[in-house]
């Protein structure tokens, strides 16, 4: 019912931009803090940014300075804007988030992935 649906991911040069997004659909009450994760093969999954519902954020050292994480709780959506990409960026992103449903049940979510890949 509840889901999370990512885009923007996609292949950027070294030092270029790139704006994800993801956006829940379906019946939902509340949402807490929207995560961005990234996963590249042979690595970890790796929490790149977090914000909480008043817009309190929170990144990794790697991207602080570079990425900015946002929120329209409006839309139910969560932003990655991410500047000056190196090519260690380069992973499937995932936003995640615990949300309440219209039924009132409490869970945790991921968006599908969206590959993020930066050129030397």
């Amino acid at each position: 019912q509840v889901q999370l649906v990512e885009s923007g991911g996609g292949l950027v040069q070294a030092g270029g931009s790139l704006r994800l997004s993801c956006a829940a659909s379906g019946r939902i009450l509340s949402i807490t803090d929207m995560i961005w994760y990234r996963q590249s093969p042979g690595k970890q999954r790796e929490l790149v940014a977090s914000i909480t519902p008043g817009g309190t954020t929170n990144y990794v050292d790697s991207v602080r300075g570079r990425f900015g994480i946002s929120r329209d709780n409006a839309k139910k959506a969560v932003y990655l804007q991410m500047n000056s990409l190196k090519p260690e960026d380069t992973a499937v992103y995932y936003c995640n988030a615990k949300i309440r449903d219209g039924s009132f049940n409490l869970r945790e979510y991921w968006g599908q992935g969206t590959q993020v890949t930066v050129s030397s």
